[in-house]
């Protein structure tokens, strides 16, 4: 009888407990599964609902008195409209900034009172990345307004406005914030260059940083280091409130990874290795007659392993399928902002249908050893 037709044979004579062994197995690859696709998710989600909190960043020239600074929202001094790609084309930058987003801000006369006028321009990402750029891409001739500007000109989507005699077309009207951004009108940069008279000029440039780090932790003194290096007539301050609880949501979501996932493998590799020595206790006897009669030790040990790797193959398949129907059915309700890019993971079914076998094999790895150590003169006795 073939070694492969033994294991069968004796995958059926004991079913119970192969039955579990599968069982373990498969719960246990169903919780990795989970925790794989829905870590994903909330990296993801986390991603998202941090970036649209705002820009944690601000780049401002280095000469800006921060006395007007801070009074007025915005940099008395200007920088070459190009400052953004320069920065950008520095190695290695964007692994401390990202959404790199060039911005001129000036007080602006509305019907005799001051808003705020924003030019934005087009975010600069990481190369590679397959990211959405922050905030809204504002096309040319038109403009969002907030929600006072829009009641001061009596201003509806689609309609249009005038701005130092020329003429815009309104694209959205922000809902209330209860900021100073309900007093903002956000254009293209190149069209708030033209309307204060100062072409080819920024005096922010708007940042995420990817440090991910909490105040504590000291993020600032490592941004400003890499700006004097990259950026030497500039300077950076750190929206302290966001950058902390962007930093904490994502130290969340990685402690929940690096706790869930070794649960996960030592709960099963406990529940492989508890039912392999059972199965060796119950089986002395046999295993006894087996060496009397002349099985060699590594015919035993393989047919205990053969039989742990199949059932690890078996619990792989089960597994991923329950894990990803769970995430699947419950990932949505969890993830609402990203719960189209929750999907399946075939890469995974690949590596769980690959390292659950050997893990299988790994856990009762001890316990077929103990069979085959054992004397058959003394498992016979023990019968």
């Amino acid at each position: 009888m073939t070694l492969f037709a033994l294991i069968w044979k004796e995958l059926w004579h004991h079913r119970v407990n192969a039955f579990l062994v599968a069982a373990g197995l498969a719960l246990a690859v169903a919780l990795l599964t989970v925790v794989r696709l829905t870590t994903a998710a909330a990296e993801r989600e986390t991603r998202r609902v941090m970036r649209d909190l705002g820009f944690n960043l601000r780049i401002i020239p280095r000469d800006t008195d921060m006395d007007a600074f801070w009074a007025s929202g915005h940099s008395d001094q200007t920088l070459p409209a190009d400052t953004v790609q320069k920065l950008a084309a520095q190695h290695g930058l964007f692994v401390t900034f990202n959404h790199l987003t060039p911005a001129l801000e000036r007080r602006f006369p509305v019907v005799g009172r001051d808003a705020i006028l924003s030019g934005i321009g087009p975010s600069v990402i990481g190369p590679g990345e397959k990211k959405q750029p922050m905030g809204f891409l504002i096309a040319r001739g038109t403009v969002y307004l907030g929600s006072e500007i829009a009641a001061r000109l009596d201003a509806k989507p689609k309609s249009r406005i005038e701005l130092a005699g020329r003429s815009f077309m309104v694209e959205r009207v922000l809902a209330e914030s209860g900021s100073d951004d309900d007093i903002r009108l956000y254009t293209a940069l190149e069209d708030a260059q033209s309307l204060l008279g100062l072409p080819g000029r920024i005096n922010e440039i708007k940042a995420i940083d990817c440090l991910c780090l909490t105040a504590d932790q000291d993020p600032l003194s490592q941004l400003r280091a890499v700006l004097e290096k990259a950026l030497p007539e500039a300077k950076v301050l750190q929206l302290r409130s966001l950058a902390d609880a962007r930093a904490k949501q994502r130290q969340m979501a990685e402690r929940y990874a690096a706790f869930a996932v070794p649960v996960g493998l030592l709960g099963g590799a406990l529940w492989v290795g508890l039912l392999t020595v059972l199965n060796v206790r119950e089986r002395r006897a046999e295993i006894g007659l087996w060496r009397a009669l002349g099985r060699g030790s590594g015919r035993i040990a393989t047919l205990f392993l053969g039989k742990a790797a199949l059932l690890g193959l078996i619990g792989a398949g089960l597994g991923y399928a329950l894990g990803t129907a769970l995430a699947l059915r419950f990932g949505p309700d969890i993830f609402k902002v990203t719960a189209k890019a929750l999907e399946q993971d075939l890469a995974l079914l690949g590596w769980a249908a690959l390292l659950t076998p050997a893990f299988a094999a790994v856990s009762a790895f001890l316990p077929a050893m103990l069979a085959v150590a054992q004397d058959p003169a003394d498992a016979r006795r023990a019968d």
